[in-house]
Formats: structure tokens, sequence, C-alpha cells
């Protein structure tokens, strides 16, 4: 009988580590997080980086991988991060559209924003969609080429 309780905590604990590394709130209100993130901006000049994507996308969690590994460097200190849910592409809809669609061509997806809401950068064809053929190296090469250059 312990066995089997001892199982089912180590399964709950095993999905509860799992779900916490979930890179995407589900249930955040993405425009509340902006607008914090724009004022956040604002205060410390510097740049906002929205990241669109979803739970369910190996690509989007490939690509928060390297945003909190190798990448990390490239944005810390230089960007307030968002990262907006878009679901199965029926969330925060009106968030991407308002920034000329950036997940038209697949996710995940990313957007610079000045601390003033301009677009800096925006990438519109799906350059991240394939984030995990591109490997940590291949995500890094585009952030600093094309993000952390943006502005």
């Amino acid at each position: 009988m312990h066995r089997v309780i001892g199982s089912i905590a180590a399964a709950v604990l095993a999905f509860g580590a799992a779900a916490a590394e979930l890179p995407y709130n589900e249930s955040a209100n993405a425009s509340a997080d902006l607008q914090r993130a724009l004022a956040a901006a604002r205060a410390d000049h510097n740049d906002v980086l929205l990241v669109f994507g979803a739970n369910w996308c190996p690509d989007c969690r490939e690509l928060d991988k390297a945003l909190n590994g190798s990448s990390h460097a490239l944005i810390s200190g230089r960007f307030q991060l968002v990262k907006v849910d878009v679901g199965r592409f029926d969330k925060n809809l009106d968030l991407a559209n308002q920034y000329g669609n950036p997940i038209r061509m697949g996710i995940p997806a990313v957007v610079v924003l000045s601390a003033d809401n301009r677009i800096v950068y925006s990438s519109k064809g799906g350059e991240l969609a394939n984030a995990r053929k591109m490997g940590d190296t291949g995500i890094y090469d585009f952030l600093s080429s094309h993000v952390a250059q943006a502005h």
C-alpha cells in the first residue's frame, strides 16, 4: 500500500514539475502584461520583446529554452520579456493583429517594441517556426542578428 501511495505521490510531483516548466501562462492577461512591460521599458530605457507561442508547440518550448539559456545574455537588461499564449491560434489574436499578425506564418514569433509601443522588428515570415531544427546556436544567431540589433 505504501508503494502505491509513494508511486502516486511521485507521479503527482513529476506532473507538477513538468507543468511548472511550461513557458506560457495560459491564464495570463497578455494585454495587461504588455502594458506593465511597456511602462517598465520606459522607466528602464529599454525595449519590449513579445514572444508569441503556445505550450503545445515544441518549437516554442525550444525558443523558450534558448531564451533562458544561451540567449539569455542577449535579452537580459535590454528587453522586458512578455510571453503571449496564442493557444491553438484562438487566444490573444487581437494582440497579434495589433502588431501585424506575426503568427500568420507560424509560431513562435517575436516582435520587438520600443518603449513607446512602436514595432522595431517582427518575425512575420515564420523565421522561428523551425526552432527545433535551428538548435541553440541557430536561435542565438538569429536573435543576435535580428532582435538584438533591432533599434
